[in-house]
């Protein structure tokens, strides 16, 4: 007789998902992608979660408009970071800088989608899986993009921090969530199914799955140490700069996963923004500089795309707390090698409010649309359900 604790979880992962010590999990599925048609063949996603102050990311910082929605959150422009049309960017991204110099850094500006949803829950899960407002889908937009051009791979796709799948959610596809890959390595091997289950047909997929996950940790762990640590030896030491490690280290180990995703929040700032904002973009600038240089030293930064979201941008008016509220639209940053730099698309307006909120300029299904196209050579509609016209030149 099991005792109950473990029976529940071998039963949970008859369900789907494997959960592992350490924090790890794979998602089991039947098939991987193909090569990429393009320079750039690894998407870094990085989760801005809570819903991230666009306004201050990226301020319109000679509009009076702003200081009036704005009386205490508003960035000053003796500290912002000009880059052109009267827009600057917040002070803490000055590490990002020397990517913006270089053409390595864009910005996307007034990122959304129609009939915009302020539910944490509901607006990622848009996001996720590309649907419209109107519509719930149960597989994520990565998902589809992977099953579209199979290939067989140990995993394909990597889910570091947070363990939220989000856009690698759904059959098909193996997406492995772990704390680090040292962790997920040595767990491989941690995870057994009693005697008295082996042969049980209900059970099957357990043991399938372990079988995924043994090769899958053996195949990294091997190819880990042939990372020097010297690679990583610069990364800042906070939460997201380790997740740029590891995320280095895979690609640095000839790990084949064309999507790493990342996590940093909470962004959620509806109480005394400033600090926070500021140590979170602080932190995502100063991981990004050390992954480019590291990624430059390796010879992998053009083969890198990076891209951050976020459900939601916040409202232009501050609220009674120096803190925003959940709002629409916001600018997304992407960057890599392969990237065309510089601002893309178009400010959204203030004096042009609906609900006292700011109007996207950019369906954020057309950023999408562009790196399916310039990542692996897929048309949108093959993804999307629908044709979208992609962002013109967003990959080189």
């Amino acid at each position: 007789m099991l005792p109950r604790r473990q029976f529940l979880r071998l039963s949970a992962l008859a369900g789907g998902a494997l959960l592992l010590p350490s924090g790890c999990a794979i998602v089991p599925g039947g098939v991987p992608t193909k090569t990429a048609a393009g320079k750039a063949d690894t998407l870094l996603l990085v989760e801005f979660q809570g819903g991230n102050d666009g306004l201050n990311t990226v301020a319109p910082i000679t509009d009076p408009l702003y200081r009036k929605l704005r009386p205490t959150l508003a960035l000053t422009e003796a500290d912002a970071l000009p880059v052109g049309r009267d827009l600057a960017l917040h002070p803490a991204l000055k590490p990002a800088m020397d990517l913006w110099s270089a053409g390595d850094l864009a910005v996307l500006l007034g990122v959304g989608y129609p009939q915009p949803d302020r539910s944490h829950f509901r607006s990622i899960d848009i996001w996720d899986t590309a649907s419209d407002a109107d519509r719930v889908l149960t597989s994520g937009w990565i998902t589809r993009a992977l099953l579209a051009q199979p290939r067989a791979r140990v995993s394909d796709a990597f889910v570091l921090g947070r363990p939220h799948l989000g856009p690698v959610t759904g059959q098909g596809i193996k997406a492995v969530s772990i704390s680090n890959p040292g962790n997920f390595a040595q767990a491989a091997t941690a995870v057994s199914i009693p005697e008295q289950l082996r042969r049980n047909p209900v059970l099957d997929q357990i043991s399938a799955v372990q079988g995924t996950l043994r090769v899958a940790g053996d195949d990294i762990k091997a190819k880990l140490k042939t990372v020097p640590a010297s690679l990583t030896a610069d990364f800042p030491k906070t939460n997201l700069g380790a997740q740029f490690a590891d995320a280095l280290r895979l690609l640095a180990a000839g790990v084949d996963a064309p999507v790493i995703k990342l996590s940093l929040g909470s962004f959620d700032t509806h109480i005394d923004q400033a600090p926070q904002h500021a140590r979170l973009l602080g932190d995502f600038a100063a991981a990004l500089a050390a992954f480019r240089k590291a990624a430059q030293t390796a010879g992998l930064w053009d083969r890198v795309i990076v891209l951050t979201y976020s459900e939601f941008g916040r409202r232009p008016a501050e609220n009674g707390s120096k803190g925003t509220d959940h709002g629409t639209a916001a600018p997304l940053f992407l960057a890599g090698g392969s990237v065309r730099g510089g601002l893309i698309g178009t400010q959204p307006a203030l004096d042009k409010l609906e609900n006292d909120d700011l109007v996207h300029t950019m369906d954020f299904r057309q950023v999408y649309a562009s790196l399916l196209q310039g990542l692996w050579g897929l048309e949108a509609g093959t993804v999307l359900g629908k044709p979208v016209v992609p962002v013109a030149g967003l990959v080189v």
